[in-house]
């Protein structure tokens, strides 16, 4: 259904409902649905959150500089990159780590055409360290990343099945929304992702895909087109 798509992971997901961390049974878990994707032939760009770590929006930061604290979000995740890229690369699967910020004894710089050449040639590549600027998520950063490698679609894999009207975890009587649209999204006020990021799929015209990756497949089932979750269009 899709050649090339751009996959976001939050930090969270990575701690498989533990709080902190890195669960070492999800991650290999999560790789072994990377690698069934890329065995479709499907060229695969990675996004992974930090919030596992250190989010620089939350309460543990709260009296911190927001520039450090973004600073430090950065480099979790980092470590959530290096620990996905081992577990793929367990697999036989050639895996490129591309960081924002320059670290070289550990990721390659990211580098646009570098990045897409690695796609062309059957490498994973996982973004790291956000768009390297304070201020920005690691949703702004996906969605910058999926136009950048020209991705046909944005996934964004969580821990709820789709777009509710409210938190479906707090509010029971929330609605699922099937389909929706970026403006629909900005007027609903609707916490899928931050409004920059929701600003530049509507201008650019990048559709997104939300839906949960508790069920083991659901990434490959979304690939071969079955459609999940919800479904953001412009």
């Amino acid at each position: 259904m899709y050649k090339r798509i751009l996959l976001k992971l939050s930090g969270e997901a990575l701690a498989a409902g533990k709080g902190f961390g890195i669960d070492a049974v999800f991650i290999h878990k999560v790789a072994a649905e990377i690698a069934a994707v890329h065995s479709l032939g499907c060229e695969i760009g990675i996004v992974v959150g930090g919030g596992n770590f250190f989010r620089g929006v939350a309460q543990q930061a709260i009296d911190m500089d927001r520039v450090a604290a973004d600073h430090m979000g950065m480099l979790s995740t980092v470590i959530n990159a290096i620990a996905l890229q081992d577990a793929i690369e367990k697999l036989d699967i050639i895996c490129r780590v591309m960081s924002a910020i320059e670290m070289h004894e550990i990721a390659e710089p990211y580098i646009r055409r570098r990045a897409i050449r690695h796609l062309e040639k059957g490498r994973i590549v996982i973004f790291a360290a956000g768009t390297g600027n304070p201020f920005f998520s690691t949703d702004t950063a996906a969605s910058l990343r999926a136009m950048e490698i020209k991705a046909d679609i944005l996934l964004k894999a969580t821990s709820v099945d789709g777009i509710y009207t409210a938190d479906p975890k707090t509010t029971p009587e929330a609605t699922k929304l099937p389909d929706i649209t970026y403006n629909d999204i900005l007027r609903l006020n609707l916490r899928v992702m931050d409004q920059a990021a929701v600003s530049l799929c509507k201008d650019n015209n990048m559709p997104m895909m939300v839906f949960s990756m508790k069920e083991q497949g659901n990434i490959v089932r979304v690939v071969k087109g079955e459609k999940l979750g919800s479904l953001v269009t412009a």
